[in-house]
């Protein structure tokens, strides 16, 4: 168990299994320090960051223009939270992000993703009068009880059943199958990531995004773009659909609109879809909560927004991704267990597993695939930490590496991390010694007693 007092504490009161797990392989670290995409652990080793927050620090850790905004701010003696008249911080947001997001103006402030993916659902219901929803499979929305409703990932959904009724799974990037659903059912939303981050990051086939629209228009539904893990320049652009040619219904936004240091999340739409919802006196209240629009957490998105701006880094996320995508691919070209390499601006991910080439993947590829969706990706994060580099698989896909670093990384960060991936890879281009090391490693912490670090 580490020295830090955190480590007993996070077990006794918070997530007990989680603190096991961590110990597993000797993953555990207590970080206590951080800025742009460097963290420091409590024994004062460093770490380069390409995980960031699962996407939501795309400025960098405490970026020093954030903090200043919001010193000054917090000495402004502003109120932070009004309810009896329009807050002057949230509709300054809302401006900005209509500007951004035309035609889609009108905007429900939240706090979290799976808060804004919600209000896109009580949106969408509103406005068609329909109850039903289709999602994707392999998508991750959340885990409030809607947002888990329109989560594709059995494993999360089932201890929680029975969970929103009439919500239908199609495959992602399948239109045939979103049409039979469309035209059978009352739907009043189809909800779709435009690259399932979680699900392994899975680009949409050329052109799904933007029949999907035409489909969902046909028979009267709306499209719910869940934008929390892609939206603000994550993919190399701004927003990833305009990258695809459409703009959706709802735009839904979050993790990296609060700069990292506060939550905030927005649901944008049309003014003539949010009026059939709630342009009424009495639907007007019908959303909202008491943090919702949040002085302090707009103030925070604001500044967000203008860094991005002044920064280009949207611009820079989209070449340094093009870096990171591409350094991979000529390093990794020819391995006989990793199956691809893809990717859109810094969202790019590296998927394990068999291929045609080695004797094992042509006689046991079952096994190949099982060791990989098992143990492969934890095992090259555990690699890659005690490297100095901080990355994880995809939650619901063990066997594909997300790489996601702040889009203010450096390209001398990025050639490291190329660097440290390929020359981990190099030695396990066989099963025998990744089940070697794995094995030895396990038997070395259970001697131990699980130690968390």
């Amino acid at each position: 168990m580490s020295a830090h007092p955190a480590v007993a504490r996070y077990a006794e009161h918070l997530n007990p299994a989680f603190v096991k797990l961590l110990g597993a392989f000797g993953y555990g670290r207590v970080f206590v320090r951080a800025r742009g995409a460097t963290l420091w652990d409590h024994e004062g080793r460093e770490y380069l960051d390409f995980l960031a927050g699962f996407g939501a620090v795309n400025l960098g850790h405490n970026h020093p223009r954030l903090r200043e905004r919001l010193r000054e701010f917090l000495l402004e003696d502003a109120p932070n939270l009004i309810h009896v008249g329009p807050p002057v911080h949230a509709a300054e947001l809302a401006a900005e992000l209509a500007r951004r997001a035309d035609p889609l103006t009108l905007c429900l402030l939240s706090s979290s993703g799976a808060e804004a993916v919600e209000t896109g659902l009580k949106l969408a219901r509103a406005v068609t009068r329909r109850p039903g929803v289709v999602y994707c499979a392999r998508s991750y929305h959340g885990l409030t009880l809607g947002a888990l409703s329109v989560t594709g990932v059995a494993r999360m959904r089932a201890p929680f059943a029975p969970l929103l009724t009439d919500c239908h799974e199609v495959p992602f990037g399948d239109l045939e199958a979103l049409d039979r659903v469309l035209s059978r059912r009352k739907v009043g939303a189809f909800v779709v990531e435009p690259i399932l981050g979680e699900g392994g990051v899975v680009l949409p086939p050329p052109g799904y995004l933007a029949a999907a629209q035409e489909l969902c228009r046909r028979r009267g539904a709306l499209l719910v773009l869940d934008e929390v893990q892609t939206g603000l320049g994550r993919t190399g652009t701004l927003f990833a659909y305009q990258a695809e040619g459409f703009v959706p219904d709802v735009l839904v936004l979050g993790k990296a609109l609060g700069g990292s240091l506060t939550p905030m999340s927005a649901t944008l739409t049309t003014p003539a879809f949010h009026a059939r919802a709630f342009g009424t006196a009495e639907r007007f209240d019908l959303h909202g909560s008491t943090y919702s629009g949040n002085a302090l957490a707009c103030v925070t998105a604001l500044e967000t927004l203008r860094i991005l701006d002044d920064e280009a880094l949207v611009r820079a996320g989209a070449e340094r991704g093009r870096r990171l995508l591409g350094g991979l691919t000529r390093a990794l070209a020819g391995h006989p267990l990793v199956r691809a390499v893809r990717g859109r601006g810094l969202l790019v991910a590296v998927e394990l597993g068999p291929t045609d080439q080695g004797v094992l993947n042509r006689v046991l590829p079952g096994m190949v695939e099982a060791v990989s969706r098992r143990v492969f990706g934890q095992w090259l994060a555990l690699r890659l930490l005690e490297e100095g580099i901080v990355a994880q698989p995809a939650t619901q896909a063990w066997d594909v590496l997300k790489l996601t670093p702040p889009l203010t990384v450096s390209e001398a960060e990025i050639d490291r991390a190329v660097t440290a991936v390929a020359r981990i890879l190099a030695e396990y281009r066989d099963l025998p010694p990744l089940l070697r090391d794995v094995g030895r490693r396990l038997g070395r912490q259970y001697q131990r007693g699980w130690p968390f670090g």
